[in-house]
């Protein structure tokens, strides 16, 4: 992508406000996996720390939320807006999005993104969850884990959002659900990435200013190696995660074949949304400004 001259020099440079609304358990963990890629870019990223207003986490520490974190019901009621969001997965596939105690808040999260957010990324439940809310496109139960390093394909080499990819990558899955490729066609919506394997696992929804992905770019080396060991302490039914380890020898330390498309993905992201954010934040949710146009 090169930019024209006359937009270069029209360029107005503000910090990009990125909330990150974290519904995963270990939020240290999870908010350091996504900080990490998001900060890579040159540009200036103000990220905000987001939790669910009634729901206390067990997983970390309570000085460590008071400090860092901010309930939505706060964010709402202050009227600011942000020029990205991002919603994590959560550990609680097998509920039926109803059944989920804060599911009436997380709605209106989502109803608010559309005023107040210039672009959101539904990670992994967060994105399955959005799917469902803004087109009713349900999540399916798996009948055994989708768990390991999975091959997929890059199916819109075009698309900004996967500058720099190669045709086909491997990305980190670990989910009991799926999305069905068929239903994501009726609604309209474009899949950029997908895999034989697993299915669909990135899709994007320009209606709704929103990206959707089903799959772990963000974890680090050892995530799976971390879920595996915590399931067989537990004495769960568990496979191996496939093509992770060398030889698939959990005794081995696995291997990191994603890291580079994962900056790649963020950083694109980070780039569409500065490149089409209004310079003006009281504009976000209005109007759009393309700098290459």
């Amino acid at each position: 992508m090169v930019m024209p001259e006359e937009a270069a020099g029209k360029q107005d440079i503000r910090p990009l406000r990125i909330g990150l609304l974290n519904l995963m358990p270990k939020k240290i963990q999870t908010e350091n996996q996504f900080a990490r890629l998001i900060g890579a870019s040159p540009l200036q990223i103000e990220l905000s720390l987001i939790r669910m207003s009634e729901h206390e986490t067990k997983n970390t520490a309570a000085a460590h939320m008071e400090s860092f974190y901010r309930p939505f019901d706060e964010v709402e009621a202050s009227g600011e807006k942000f020029d990205g969001l991002i919603i994590t997965g959560a550990p609680i596939e097998h509920l039926p999005f109803e059944q989920v105690t804060y599911w009436d808040e997380l709605t209106r999260v989502f109803d608010w993104t559309q005023t107040h957010v210039h672009s959101t990324f539904g990670v992994c439940w967060g994105g399955m969850a959005m799917i469902q809310h803004f087109h009713n496109v349900p999540k399916h139960p798996l009948d055994a884990k989708a768990f390991g390093c999975v091959r997929h394909q890059n199916c819109a080499p075009a698309s900004p959002y996967l500058r720099g990819f190669s045709d086909d990558m491997v990305i980190p899955v670990s989910r009991w659900t799926e999305l069905k490729r068929a239903e994501i066609d009726a609604a309209g919506l474009p899949i950029l990435i997908d895999s034989a394997e697993t299915g669909p696992c990135l899709i994007e929804d320009p209606e709704h200013r929103a990206l959707y992905i089903f799959n772990h770019f963000e974890y680090d080396s050892d995530t799976l190696k971390q879920e595996y060991d915590r399931d067989i302490a537990a004495n769960a039914t568990i496979n191996v995660p496939a093509n992770y380890y060398p030889n698939d020898d959990p005794s081995l330390p696995p291997q990191n074949r994603w890291r580079g498309h994962a900056h790649l993905l963020y950083g694109n992201w980070i780039s569409e949304v500065y490149l089409t954010t209004p310079y003006d934040m009281s504009q976000i949710g209005l109007t759009t400004t393309d700098l290459r146009k």
